[in-house]
């Protein structure tokens, strides 16, 4: 198989999907950069928390993710999963957030919570004798963003009550 296939395939030839995460974690940070780059001119109250956002959770941390699944793998299956809970998760946490809708934050967080998991799982079938200190910055920052969840969910309340 040649490096392109290799790449762009995961087991058994299925799309991998720590290519679609690296690949929409990207957009995310462009996508964040020209909302920051409008919102901030045109002074929309929210605009800096979705670019920030955008930027770090639903960009850097994805690409982070994308990364991991292609140095250390994981079930295919599991990682599609990861892929699109953790999509859908940050749209909703996001619409919830510019909406008022505390239960779209809460169910973006169950969605995320859910795509943390599987991406815990993965990281601790990775034997720690590989690339330690690469896989320990990788699980403390799943630990981060497993501990922020429940932050935004009270900030989430906070603001709309």
């Amino acid at each position: 198989m040649n490096r392109v296939n290799s790449v762009q395939k995961g087991e058994r030839g299925r799309p991998d999907a720590g290519l679609g995460l690296r690949v929409v974690g990207v957009v995310m940070v462009v996508l964040g950069g020209l909302i920051a780059a409008v919102t901030g001119p045109l002074e929309l109250e929210k605009g800096s928390w979705a670019s920030a956002y955008l930027v770090l959770v639903a960009g850097v941390a994805q690409v982070a993710m994308g990364l991991a699944l292609r140095r250390w793998g994981g079930g295919a299956g599991a990682a599609w999963w990861q892929f699109v809970l953790w999509n859908i998760g940050n749209a909703a946490v996001v619409l919830g957030t510019l909406l008022a809708s505390p239960v779209g934050v809460f169910a973006g967080s169950a969605a995320l919570i859910a795509a943390l998991v599987l991406a815990f799982l993965a990281a601790l079938r990775t034997p720690i004798n590989r690339d330690r200190m690469l896989l320990t910055g990788y699980r403390l920052l799943l630990a981060l963003l497993a501990v922020s969840i429940p932050v935004g969910m009270v900030l989430a309340i906070i603001r709309h009550t």
